[in-house]
């Protein structure tokens, strides 16, 4: 099967091979060997925000300040 790279930089994967994964959106992308290799992601919400607000360096704790600084009616 063949996939073509537009000028966009976008791949269109062809339908045959892509009905395997149903539901899934997202692709994790990586070069091995010279090769790109896609690998079927499902996204939990929950865990995507966990995930980034881990990269910010942001704990529970400050979570929770700024919960309490938005509620504050001064």
């Amino acid at each position: 099967m063949l996939a073509k790279l537009t000028s966009k930089n976008q791949i269109t994967l062809p339908k045959a091979l892509i009905r395997y994964f149903r539901g899934c959106d997202y692709f994790d992308v990586t070069r091995e060997n010279g090769r790109i290799v896609l690998t079927p992601v499902r996204l939990a919400r929950a865990d995507a925000v966990r995930g980034k607000l881990a990269e910010l360096g942001i704990s529970n704790a400050d979570v929770n300040e700024a919960v309490e600084w938005a509620r504050r009616t001064t």
